[in-house]
């Protein structure tokens, strides 16, 4: 059964794993100063943070199956990208 830990108001949990030892050296290097626990919190951030990118981008997907030349209430998405990539 894992052992819950709080720090700063966020629930922890002990894990216990292997990893690759040159990859965990270069990443200790890169951000040294910061224990293990840091690094693997800020590994699963940019894990959960590119894996959601990846929805949002699928989400949008569907628009680039419609033609650009169609309107509705909203306008039309030709219009939409045009102003979007100009800002």
């Amino acid at each position: 059964m894992p052992r819950l830990w709080s720090k700063d108001g966020i629930a922890r949990v002990r894990i216990s794993t292997t990893v690759d030892e040159q990859r965990l050296a270069a990443a200790r290097q890169m951000r040294s100063g910061v224990n293990d626990s840091v690094l693997i919190d800020e590994a699963l951030d940019a894990l959960l943070a590119r894996n959601r990118a990846g929805e949002i981008d699928a989400a949008y997907a569907g628009y680039d199956e419609l033609p650009l030349d169609i309107r509705d209430e909203w306008g039309g998405l030709a219009s939409f990208r045009a102003a979007a990539g100009s800002s």
